[in-house]
């Protein structure tokens, strides 16, 4: 089992929402934790190409943008101001929810973009816990201790 504090859980949050990765794989060494990058191309070096499936890594798929966009919505509902919390909701509907959602907070409610950030890095932290435990790369124990450090934070 890994030591999870010695995890980038930050890097492996990342992986976990990019949607982007369809020319390198994010993967994850078991034994050392240590997070790295391969492409077709490249390898995990960058020089060497080698196939995927040869290699002793486990592979951070991302997940699906529902997972993120339920973050934006749960953040919103919690929002104490009754107008602000309906142009968020209003923000998030449909096709380009995530754009709208930050051009909000940035030209309307800059004063909540540090409290949603504290809310989205805790979520991303968890999912990353969940998905070593999920992974049999830390145990239960370990999970519920890190998962206790990053509680969702209070929003105004």
């Amino acid at each position: 089992m890994l030591d999870v504090r010695r995890l980038d859980l930050e890097e492996i949050a990342t992986a976990l929402q990019d949607q982007s990765a369809y020319e390198y794989h994010w993967l994850i060494d078991p034994a050392s934790g240590e997070i790295m990058m391969w492409t077709a191309d490249g390898g995990i070096d960058g020089k060497t190409p080698v196939d995927l499936d040869d290699l002793d890594l486990v592979q951070i798929e991302a997940l699906p943008s529902s997972v993120w966009h339920r973050d934006m919505a749960d953040f919103a509902e919690r929002v104490s101001d009754e107008q602000v919390r309906r142009r968020l909701q209003r923000a998030i509907q449909g096709r380009g929810a995530f754009r709208r959602f930050r051009d909000e907070l940035h030209a309307e409610y800059p004063h909540l973009l540090t409290a949603w950030h504290a809310f989205q890095r805790a979520r991303a932290t968890r999912r990353a816990i969940d998905w070593l435990l999920d992974n049999s790369l830390i145990d239960d124990a370990a999970a519920r201790n890190c998962r206790s450090e990053h509680r969702d934070p209070d929003v105004p």
